[in-house]
């Protein structure tokens, strides 16, 4: 398995947004809005098994968020998420030494 992480400068491969469906499994659903079908399709995969039975309320929801995160920008897939407030614990800022 590869370390390899996109160019920052190469546009992104696919465009998906995590869309929370409500309290009754399945929770989630991946849409795409643009990128190869094969691309999205092992995405959803992924982030499918991740998530399937979690809700948001869920205390290990946090922590497979952050998976599916970073396997969408190890794959240079924009994510977003619906509702917005899922989102709440994107990339962060380094933090200054002190």
């Amino acid at each position: 398995m590869s370390d390899l992480v996109a160019d920052p400068t190469e546009p992104p491969r696919a465009s998906v947004t995590v869309v929370y469906l409500g309290p009754v499994a399945p929770h989630w659903e991946i849409r795409s809005d643009f990128g190869e079908r094969a691309l999205v399709d092992e995405f959803d995969r992924r982030a499918q098994a991740r998530l399937m039975l979690i809700p948001p309320h869920d205390p290990q929801f946090r922590r497979n968020r952050e998976r599916v995160i970073r396997d969408a920008e190890r794959e240079n897939i924009l994510l977003s998420w619906d509702p917005e407030e899922l989102a709440d614990s994107g990339p962060r800022e380094p933090r200054e030494s002190r």
